[in-house]
């Protein structure tokens, strides 16, 4: 003998919280699969991460990490993040290799990663906003020329400063 819903509103809406009867399977407001009617307490609010992976698209999640975009600091790469989990691609974050700056600093390069099954899905959105293009620059193009000319011109100095300090030295002696 199989128990069967009560008829009437048996089933709610996760999202909405709107009244279905029991032979209905999805809302037709948001689409979501509905759920029993509970009597108990209301559905506590979703937390941040909860509401982020009902967003995930689980064809996407599949495979090794790839980079498919970089940012030039920590806001600009969590910016193209969220871009990607509004179209249910999910991502991971990471320092550029090469930047020395300590990891709780939000200054420097960063990587965004997606899963191999999410790649495509990912360029042709991050195409379409222009950011797929932007990688994280090398640490060599962030300014060779200029790195070379501050270490000769710190040299220069350097021996500037030795050759007063000598000189100083050798006045007090006499």
């Amino acid at each position: 003998m199989s128990s069967s819903p009560p008829a009437g509103d048996a089933l709610a809406c996760p999202s909405c919280a709107r009244a279905y009867r029991a032979d209905e399977r999805f809302c037709d407001d948001c689409g979501m699969p509905l759920v029993a009617r509970g009597d108990g307490p209301a559905e506590e609010a979703r937390t941040d991460a909860q509401q982020r992976a009902r967003k995930i698209r689980p064809e996407f999640s599949h495979g090794d990490l790839v980079q498919v975009a970089g940012g030039r600091n920590l806001m600009e790469a969590e910016l193209i993040q969220n871009l990607l989990i509004e179209e249910g691609v999910p991502s991971v974050l990471r320092r550029s290799a090469g930047f020395d700056v300590p990891d709780f600093l939000a200054s420097g390069p960063r990587d965004v990663l997606v899963a191999e099954s999410g790649l495509e899905a990912a360029r042709d959105m991050l195409g379409a906003t222009d950011l797929g293009s932007r990688r994280a620059a090398p640490p060599a193009a962030l300014g060779g020329h200029r790195l070379i000319l501050r270490l000769v011109a710190g040299i220069v100095i350097a021996l500037l400063l030795a050759a007063i300090v000598a000189r100083a030295i050798m006045g007090v002696a006499a």
